[in-house]
Formats: structure tokens, sequence, C-alpha cells
């Protein structure tokens, strides 16, 4: 070999230990995010015998430089030879695993799973089982916390003398005196739990499972609410009813906030995978207990569940009927504002579980105390799911008791609620009918165009697109044309713009007989306006309008306009007017 090819060989990795000597951060930093392109530069039987010995030696550096080179390691399977050769890349790792700080080893934990898919069988056994092992007896809390997260992985690959041994440790690291270490055991055991088999489930897990959910650490026993979602696919109805209810129990009524918070959270994926009937008779009153709480935020996590756990048991309406609504009556009177914001957003969801009559009867009057609350949050969710209710109930019912009440929050001081109203109303004009819409609601729908908050201006005219296409073209001729001609006509110049706007997104709807004798001649007139930016967005508005135009209407009406604003001494309209005249051919 060459001495220039020696040399060529020996500098990318002389430049990165130079580099990551160098005292500035960022460029070590730098250096670390380039070891793929070194690794590649010095071939794969270099990167095995120097390149990764060095790192591994690099791994006294600050906590930002480790966590990049965790994640560089990850990638560097391919740069050691493949599968074959990935137990080289463990070392670096296995001294990155017992940093102190816990976003570091998580990435590490991470790069060592990444890392062993690559494996195969034989090289787990003989290369990650020792590494596990390690830091499993290791005698920092720090290598024994990140040595939880490796035991599924491995457990899956290993023989069965080998499998009786880390359930072992896995039991020692559950009763490890440092609270870190048994949270991350905890955490474990929930990915673990599919595949050590029935029998050691029973025998040997599920005690587990037991004594941590009883630990005195408020966040290991937290954790013990995703180990009974994870022991809830996998037990049996009894076993389920024997070995997790009481433990779930006992966490709903926990000491700690957090606890009790996290049954509320993964409460709907623990009851989901059990028979209805186990959720009736074991887990509705949990539930209740947990919608009942002393603390706001356990409340209204709950509450946002309500729907969900109500389907999931359907068969009972009897249930639903005598022991949740109730509760949810209570919770509507509850003086949490967050509370009656998740009531209002779960529970517009229950009338299709439970039927017309009793929507109607409980919870027809609930949305309409909901929706004369203060708290715009309130209205909101109950508005923009109100077509929910309303497929539920009659004509009659919905006319007689929700609209009404829908209609007074057209003027809502809240923007956002109007907003919402505005949007939820084509939905109703799809029950109500184009005869009862006329009646009631025409003239509010167009006076929405005139509001003074631009989105509800803006809303309001892509409402009417929606509207004519449940309508007709025709319905829109004869009841909303003559409305937006006269906005062009208003003094506000907002309005006018307003207007144009109307017209532009009603364009393909109309079709273009409809826009050059209805549209075009109404809106050349406002070329004249004294308001520059009325003139502007008429420039705007012909333009958006061409391809609706046969090209003889085009040259002989819409160019001449168009000449003459671009004559305009405002240089914005001059500038529109020159930019629609660069779309006429």
């Amino acid at each position: 070999m060459s001495d220039q090819k020696k040399d060529d060989e020996i500098y990318p990795i002389a430049v990165l230990v130079e580099e990551l000597k160098n005292e500035d951060v960022q460029l070590r930093l730098n250096s670390l995010r380039q070891i793929s392109t070194i690794a590649q530069a010095v071939g794969q039987e270099r990167t095995r015998s120097e390149l990764i010995p060095f790192l591994n030696d690099a791994t006294d550096d600050e906590d930002e430089v480790l966590l990049v080179l965790a994640d560089e390691l990850g990638n560097l399977v391919e740069f050691v030879g493949g599968g074959e050769y990935a137990h080289t890349i463990l070392p670096p790792l296995t001294t990155l695993a017992s940093v102190e700080e816990t976003v570091v080893r998580e990435k590490t934990v991470e790069a060592i799973k990444k890392i062993s898919k690559e494996m195969g069988e034989d090289q787990i056994q003989e290369f990650l089982y020792p590494v596990l092992k390690q830091l499993a007896t290791g005698k920092w809390f720090t290598s024994r916390s990140s040595a939880c997260g490796l035991f599924s992985i491995c457990y899956q690959n290993v023989d069965e003398e080998t499998k009786t041994e880390l359930r072992q440790l896995f039991s020692d690291l559950c009763k490890d005196p440092t609270p870190m270490v048994r949270r991350s055991a905890a955490k474990g055991l929930a990915v673990l739990v599919p595949y050590v088999g029935r029998e050691n489930l029973r025998k040997e897990l599920i005690p587990l499972f037991v004594k941590l959910a009883e630990d005195d650490q408020d966040r290991v026993r937290l954790l013990a609410v995703d180990n009974c979602v994870a022991l809830s696919k996998i037990l049996t109805e009894d076993e389920f009813i024997t070995y997790v209810i009481p433990t779930l129990k006992s966490c709903a009524k926990d000491r700690s906030w957090r606890v009790r918070y996290m049954v509320a959270e993964r409460f709907c994926q623990l009851s989901e995978p059990i028979e209805p009937e186990v959720t009736k008779n074991d887990l509705v009153e949990v539930f209740i207990g947990l919608l009942k709480d002393n603390e706001e935020e356990v409340r209204t996590c709950a509450t946002l569940r309500i729907a969900e756990l109500c389907g999931q048991i359907r068969v009972y309406q009897d249930v639903i009927k005598d022991a949740i609504l109730p509760v949810i009556e209570e919770l509507s009177k509850d003086f949490s504002d967050n509370v009656k914001i998740a009531l209002a957003a779960s529970v517009t969801e229950l009338a299709p579980i439970i039927g017309k009559e009793m929507t109607v009867e409980k919870l027809v009057p609930l949305y309409l105390d909901l929706l004369k609350e203060d708290i715009s949050d309130v209205k909101l969710n109950i508005i923009s799911k109100l077509d929910t209710v309303t497929q539920v109930i009659t004509i009659e019912v919905l006319a007689s008791t929700l609209l009404p009440v829908v209609v007074e929050l057209f003027e809502d001081r809240q923007w956002r609620v109007r907003n919402a109203v505005i949007e939820y109303i084509p939905k109703l004009a799809i029950q109500l009918g184009v005869q009862f819409f006329d009646e009631k609601l025409t003239d509010l729908t167009m006076s929405w165009l005139k509001d003074s908050v631009f989105k509800i201006r803006q809303t309001a005219a892509r409402n009417l697109v929606k509207l004519t296409k449940v309508f007709g073209s025709d319905w829109c001729m004869e009841h909303l044309l003559p409305h937006i001609f006269k906005l062009l006509e208003e003094p506000n110049y907002k309005i006018k713009q307003t207007g144009m706007y109307s017209l532009t997104v009603l364009a393909p709807e109309l079709g273009n007989e409809i826009v050059t004798e209805k549209i075009l001649p109404k809106i050349k007139n406002l070329k004249s306006d004294k308001v520059a930016n009325v003139k502007l967005y008429l420039a705007k508005t012909l333009k958006s309008l061409l391809p609706y135009l046969e090209e003889n209407t085009i040259q002989q009406e819409v160019k001449p306009c168009l000449n003459e604003l671009a004559k305009d001494e405002d240089p914005d309209v001059k500038h529109f007017a020159t930019s629609a005249l660069n779309k006429i051919s």
C-alpha cells in the first residue's frame, strides 16, 4: 500500500480525534454527526478495530454530545459489516447506558434495540445477554435502570436456561432499593409481558406487578396502570377479574391524584379488550368514582371518556341511564370550567349511543344548559358536534328546543362562537329543508356577511357555497344573489369586498352564464369607486372570474375595465390590475 493511500485512510479518524478534543461543543457535535461518513471512508474493518474503540474512549463529554454519540452509534451497523458484526458497537453503548443523564440513557437503550434487530439469536445470546447482565447487576442505579428497557428484546432470542436467569434478574430489579430502577422495571414489565408465557406470567410476573402497584413511590405506582392494560390483552376473562381488577380498583382510589389520573386516562384501553358484562359488573363503579374524584384534573380526564365507555357497554342501556347519566347531570353543574368543557366535548357523542328517546329526555336539556354557559369553549364544543345530535332527534324537537338557542348564539360576543355556529348551519340546512331554512335562517345567514370580524365574514361567504350545494343554484340566484348585490352598494369598503369575495367563491357553482350575465355587470360598476381598496379587490375578483368567462366577454368587457384600473393613481390598484391583464392573452 502506498504512503499516500495510508495517509488518506488515517486522515478522517485523525481529524475526528482532533475535533473531539476541541473545546467548542458545537464543533464536537458537528464532528460526531459525520461518524457515518468517516466510517464509510475508512472501511468496515478499520471502523471495527479503530473507530469504535476510539468512540468508546470518547464517552466522557457533555450530555448533548453524548446524546448525539448514542444516536449515531445506532446507525453504524452497515458500516461495521452488517448484522454479523453489529455486536462490535455494543461496548461504547454499554458505557453510555450508565451515564447520569436520563435522556442520554434512553437514547442509548433505543440504539441498542435498533442494533439488536440486526443481530441473530446466537449473537444476542453471546453478546447482548452479557451486556444486559452487566448493566442489571451494575453498581450504579443508572446502569440498572437502563437494563430494564432491554429485557423484552433479549428474552425473545435466548435459550430457556437464560430466560430463567433473565426473569430472576428482572425480579431483582423490580425489588431494587432505588425508586428510579423500580420505575424503569415497572415500565419494562408491560413490554415483557407478551413474551414470558402464561405459566411464568401467573407465577412470577403478576406477583411483581402487584408489588410494584403497591410501591411507596407514586411515580412507580402510576405505571401499574399501563401494566394493567398490557395484561388485559393477554389474560383470560377470569384471570383478568382475579389478578388485574383488584389492583385497578386500588389504583383508582390511590392517595396520589397522578395515579388516579392515569387510571382515568387509560380506562377505555383497559375495558376495550374485555367483555361488556365484566365492564358493567366490575368497572362502571370504578369509572363513576373517577367522575366524582375530588381532583379537577381526574374528573376532567374521566369526563372526556364518557362517550367511549358508554359505547363499550351500549348493550346495557339501563346502566347508562341509571348509573352514568345522573353523574353527567352533576358534572354539568361542576365548579370547574375545565370539567364543563370536557363534558361538552364528550356528551354530544352520547346521542347515537343512547338513542332518540333518552337523548330527548336526558341530553337535550343538558345541551341547552351548556349552550347558555358563559364559557366560550363549552359552547364551541357543543356546537362543533351538534350535527351528531340532530341526526338522532326529530326535526320537530330540533326546531322547538335547540334551534332557538343556536339562533341566540348568532349574537354571541365571542367571535369564535359565532364562527362555530356559522360552520354548523349547512349541516342544519340539510335536516331542516329549504322551506324551513328560508323562513327562519336565510336573513340571518346573509347578515353575517356584515359582521365586524373578518373571519366571520369569510366563513359566512364560504357557507354560501355549501348552502348552494344543498339547495341548488336556482335557490342561490333567487335568495342569495340579491342580498350579495346589495352588499356591493354598502358604504363600508370591507362589506363591498365581502360581496365580491362571495361572488368569487360562488362562481363555480353558478356556471359561466350566470357569471357573465348577472355577476360581471354588477361588479364592473365598482371601477369608479372612490376607495382604492375596493378597486384593487375588483381587479383581483376579475382575475379570479376569468376561467368562467368567454374570450369575447373578456376582451370586450373585462379588459377595458382592467385597463382603466391599471391607470389608477394608486400603485396597489395598478399592480393588481396589471397582474390580471397579464393573465389575458
